[in-house]
């Protein structure tokens, strides 16, 4: 039995049964296979008055059926790979009786479960997960790009510091270094001069492990990585080795970052997901979104007010979350900026990658909390030619260039805001609870932490 792949296949009733019998007997002539369990996933076309006992000696197999015939028993097919201690399953069926819709969530359930999902022209492998970490961990990850991931590994680090842990964070990122860079984020100090002379050697000093380091003042290790699949694999990365650094700094507590929708392939012991409220809601509820959501032991829902998302559909993310995962605990959050350093009484560009249509909700929060007058706003750190020209646009009427430490905020925004005299002060984003408080965040974050701690000790 050695070598053999364990099979589960998903038929239908829309194909005459012969012609399943045929693929399946196919299936099971290859030498590296072995079917231990039919599920018959509906459809009832060409299958007349046939009883399920028939169904099953003509197909010469047990097949095993959910409680309708017009249903597919998603419930069914996670029981049956547990029974079978299955390695892979293979759908044999067909429109109508699945979509793509209907495919992505047979496909969260067999991965969740972590075997391959597959089918004629297509395969969906499980994230593989290198078990490295020697230390307690929690994994940061997203159903999407530019929804907070950094700004809430940030505040999550110092949360956990304060709390008396000393955490280090993992983070890659796509212009991340060759080898795992470490950033004593907790003995340099992090200022605009210090990041252009990293900048002028060729690093990328704007990546989410140098965010980290200067928000957040802990040690940080960067890593890379190119490609990000559907499931949220990458095509490949250097995260591993940089679990392995965490190993050896000195930090009792390990967060590993995501990047985008890329999951990190470190094995963690509990997890934080964000999901961006401003996502198309189809890219929640379906596809990988759910995959990405069940892991969660807290939800944290970003960018939660108009014009971004309304109240209706924030709600409507709230409550299909807890429909599949109601053990997390959600917390829906805005961002707020927080300039690292005064900005008292300057006239202020203030430079973002939040989009442009909630920077007057922005400004007034600047101008209302940190007494500074905002001249102007630029939205396009991620776009460098359209940042050199707001930039040259508001230059001779401010102080300060303050920005967010993201994308082109080194290379652009703070080389050309010192080159034309410019003051350049970082600015942090804050996660705000919609009708919460900060506690209420914080607490739900050590919770998670504490958890995290007691499922390593008691793996020890």
């Amino acid at each position: 039995m050695d070598g053999l792949r364990k099979m589960i296949c998903l038929v239908d009733g829309e194909h005459y049964i012969p012609v399943t019998k045929s693929a399946l007997d196919t299936l099971d002539s290859l030498e590296y296979n072995e079917i231990v369990a039919v599920v018959f996933i509906g459809g009832t076309e060409k299958l007349r008055e046939v009883s399920e006992e028939d169904i099953s000696d003509r197909f010469e197999r047990k097949v095993h059926f959910g409680p309708s015939h017009h249903e597919i028993p998603y419930d069914l097919i996670g029981e049956k790979i547990v029974e079978y201690d299955a390695d892979v399953v293979m759908d044999l069926s067909d429109e109508p009786i699945v979509d793509y819709s209907k495919r992505f969530k047979i496909a969260t359930i067999v991965l969740s479960h972590g075997i391959p999902y597959e089918g004629p022209d297509f395969k969906f492998n499980p994230l593989s997960e290198h078990d490295v970490l020697k230390k307690p961990s929690l994994k940061i990850l997203g159903t999407g790009k530019r929804i907070g991931k950094t700004a809430v590994s940030a505040y999550a680090a110092r949360k956990i510091h304060k709390n008396k842990y000393n955490p280090c964070v993992v983070a890659m990122g796509r212009g991340g270094p060759e080898e795992p860079e470490i950033v004593r984020g907790d003995q340099i100090e992090i200022t605009p001069q210090f990041l252009m002379e990293q900048s002028d050697k060729g690093i990328h000093a704007a990546s989410d492990h140098w965010e980290d380091a200067l928000m957040s003042r802990i040690l940080t290790i960067g890593c890379r990585r190119c490609g990000g699949g559907m499931v949220g694999q990458v095509f490949i990365t250097n995260m591993k080795k940089g679990a392995e650094l965490a190993n050896e700094v000195e930090a009792d507590f390990v967060i590993i970052e995501g990047s985008g929708a890329a999951i990190p392939p470190v094995k963690t012991d509990k997890h934080i997901v964000l999901v961006g409220a401003n996502q198309p809601i189809i890219n929640i509820e379906r596809f990988f979104g759910p995959y990405r959501i069940q892991m969660a032991d807290l939800v944290v829902i970003t960018m939660c007010e108009m014009p971004m998302a309304s109240s209706e559909k924030v709600e409507r993310i709230e409550k299909f979350i807890k429909s599949i995962n109601p053990e997390a605990t959600v917390i829906p959050t805005v961002f707020r900026p927080k300039p690292l350093e005064s900005v008292d009484g300057k006239n202020i560009l203030f430079a973002t990658t939040a989009p442009d249509n909630v920077k007057n909700v922005l400004i007034e929060y600047l101008e209302d909390n940190y007494n500074c007058k905002v001249v102007g706003t630029t939205p396009h750190l991620s776009n460098r030619p359209l940042l050199q020209k707001d930039i040259k646009k508001y230059m001779d009427n401010v102080d300060v260039m303050l920005t967010e430490l993201k994308a082109a905020a080194v290379d652009v925004a703070t080389k050309d805001a010192l080159k034309a005299g410019l003051e350049v002060v970082y600015c942090d984003n804050i996660p705000i609870v919609v009708d919460g408080t900060d506690e209420e965040l914080s607490q739900a974050i050590i919770s998670v932490v504490d958890n995290a701690i007691a499922s390593f000790n008691n793996k020890e």
